[in-house]
């Protein structure tokens, strides 16, 4: 793909997000409808209560629309973009739904756990099957092992790393701008890659991504405007993880995605010890309420992150590519 047409797909997500976001946000707004902050978060958050949310339907409605009229343009509509769009499609419904629920009943818990677990699990066999039926390798691509045959355990790994990473990204999102950030890193990191290895149609979609992230900052930076949602945060982890798959390099999510792996990792260090001998690691969890509570700024937490996973991001490329 020639560097003049990348910049098409990015455009053409970017406007429609730019130009729908602000009556998307003054519905909300109207309809006196916000995000309802959780008591156990710090404190000086409950002053964010009230904002806007959701907006993570809006950069993936105009990536969908962006990538399926591109893809159709440079004839790369393949199988391989159809299911990264389902997977972005049904975890953002997913999300969709938990937004809903949380929003319009006025409670900071939407969809029970399992409900989103199904859902999640649902959309990675459908996935794997589509996986299996275009003939890509059931193995894992282990930098300095090669391929790592896994048969149907493969499978197995599908499932993990979309539901894992999905998570992962959710758990993120709780500070403005900073999944904006850290995603859009992630999503250019692997449109380097796709285009390196002559893959457009996963370009295409990531640079739909980057494009929809890139409009949405603009009204999620501090103070933001509108939330992303678990409809946004949900969608980008599901799509990351089948981006790292379908170009397998799997486990470069690992450290592409390394801020999403330690926010993740937190928590869970957290509630395992905790419920062991009652006592924190962190201050608060995920990481980042960690560094608020020491002290640090929303925008010093925000920036620190977004350039460790720019650091990690550049060490994958600069090893691996």
């Amino acid at each position: 793909m020639q560097a003049t047409a990348t910049l098409i797909p990015i455009v053409s997500s970017f406007a429609i997000t730019f130009m729908v976001m602000p009556l998307f946000i003054g519905y909300f707004r109207m309809k006196k409808e916000g995000q309802v902050i959780r008591e156990e978060g710090p404190k000086w958050h409950e002053k964010k209560s009230g904002t806007p949310t959701m907006g993570g339907l809006v950069f993936l409605i105009a990536s969908v629309i962006s990538t399926i009229w591109v893809a159709i343009w440079q004839h790369q509509l393949t199988p391989h973009v159809l299911i990264t769009l389902f997977i972005l499609v049904l975890y953002g419904a997913l999300g969709f739904m938990d937004d809903s629920i949380k929003l319009f009943e006025k409670r900071n818990l939407g969809l029970r756990a399992w409900q989103k677990l199904l859902g999640q699990i649902v959309g990675g066999l459908i996935f794997t099957w589509v996986y299996v039926a275009t003939g890509l390798p059931l193995s894992l691509n282990l930098p300095g092992l090669g391929e790592v045959p896994l048969g149907f355990l493969y499978a197995v790994f599908i499932l993990i790393w979309l539901v894992g990473f999905s998570n992962a990204v959710n758990l993120t999102d709780g500070l403005d701008g900073l999944v904006a950030g850290t995603a859009t890193i992630a999503f250019v990191t692997y449109a380097i890659i796709a285009q390196h290895e002559g893959r457009t149609d996963i370009l295409i979609f990531c640079l739909t991504i980057i494009g929809g992230l890139i409009a949405f900052f603009y009204f999620n930076h501090k103070p933001a405007k509108i939330f992303m949602g678990d409809v946004g945060s949900l969608a980008l982890g599901g799509a990351l993880a089948a981006v790292s798959i379908l170009l397998h390099r799997e486990f470069s999510l690992l450290l592409i995605g390394l801020v999403f792996v330690i926010e993740t990792a937190s928590v869970m260090i957290q509630v395992a010890v905790f419920h062991l001998t009652g006592k924190r690691v962190f201050r608060m969890s995920p990481i980042h309420h960690h560094f608020e509570m020491l002290g640090w700024s929303e925008w010093r937490v925000v920036l620190t992150f977004w350039g460790f996973g720019l650091l990690c991001a550049v060490v994958y490329l600069a090893l691996f590519l």
